[in-house]
């Protein structure tokens, strides 16, 4: 049990890359932790760790006993996990890794009413602009957006994302306004960064056409939130979810611009490990969020620009 207990302290030093870190984590004394690897070493005639003075790294043998150990140990968690978790009662911590804006806008309000239902849930939420690696972080379900690039992972649609092109009313001042799919690339562009840091593809349908342009960012940046916040004062023109953009449209904050395209939409998937079997937790928030999202309300709401916020 010891082994197994270094083990556990060793994976999180190596994925952290830090001693401090896995020990604030695993609520141990750094002392406790130093030991443990201390310990590990002794065991197995070979070191493991090289600290400097800014992080840790990993030996040859230290990386080797990593890769099969977050792997054994991932494997040894779901397995406890499930066994606990087959009384069909929704318990304990879950996990969930979701972006900045969709947590600030969707989650913070409809979790209140998830813990209200289920009280013996706790819940972990780790909002941020990177995609999480839902092993390495021990992820149980996270909220992902457009194509999943990993086929390992299983999906559960929970809906769409409508979006429009829009500009403010300052940046049209100083810039005539596009009549023109083709005319985007003479803008400003506020986008999300390619994977291949290369230029972004923006596709618009009207009726039976399709039209497909390659667009340079003029701001590239990893947050929704921040780009609507770009746009809105004035630095160029963005596609932004309705949700976000449909009440400034409506006061006149922002300009809908080309109107008669449409913009495709963003689907919205729940992710997790397609290994792990589903307690009764993650099933419990899966069904929860696809009933508290049907389609047509509050972040897949298209209606531009009669949109109302719900109360």
């Amino acid at each position: 049990m010891a082994m197994l207990d270094d083990l556990r302290i060793f994976e999180r030093v190596g994925a952290l890359r830090s001693f401090a870190a896995a020990s604030r984590e695993l609520d141990e004394p750094r002392s406790n932790v130093s030991r443990s690897i201390a310990r590990l070493e002794a065991s197995l005639g070979l070191r493991l760790v090289q600290r400097t003075t800014r992080e840790v790294t990993l030996t040859p043998a230290g990386e080797s006993l990593m890769q099969r150990c977050t792997s054994a140990l991932g494997d040894l968690n779901d397995a406890l996990a499930y066994v606990g978790s087959l009384s069909t009662e929704a318990q304990g911590l879950l996990r969930v890794s979701a972006g900045i804006g969709f947590g600030i806008n969707v989650l913070a309000e409809q979790l209140p009413a998830f813990l209200r239902r289920f009280p013996r849930v706790d819940v972990d939420l780790d909002l941020t602009s990177r995609v999480a690696d839902l092993v390495a972080d021990r992820v149980d379900v996270a909220i992902r957006f457009g194509e999943l690039a990993d086929s390992s992972m299983v999906a559960v649609r929970l809906g769409e994302m409508k979006r429009v092109l829009c500009a403010s009313p300052v940046y049209l001042a100083a810039r005539a306004p596009p009549t023109a799919v083709d005319e985007l690339t003479d803008h400003d562009v506020i986008e999300m960064p390619a994977s291949d840091r290369q230029l972004r593809r923006w596709s618009f349908s009207k009726e039976d056409m399709t039209r497909d342009i390659f667009v340079k960012s003029r701001v590239s940046v990893n947050d929704a939130l921040t780009i609507h916040r770009l746009v809105l004062n004035g630095a160029g023109i963005g596609v932004i979810s309705c949700y976000l953009c449909a009440p400034d449209i409506e006061e006149g904050r922002l300009v809908h611009l080309l109107p008669e395209w449409t913009s495709s939409p963003v689907v919205v998937n729940l992710v997790f490990p397609s290994r792990r079997e589903l307690t009764p937790s993650v099933r419990a928030f899966v069904d929860y969020l696809k009933a508290s999202n049907p389609p047509g309300l509050h972040w897949q709401n298209n209606a531009i620009p009669s949109f109302r916020a719900p109360a």
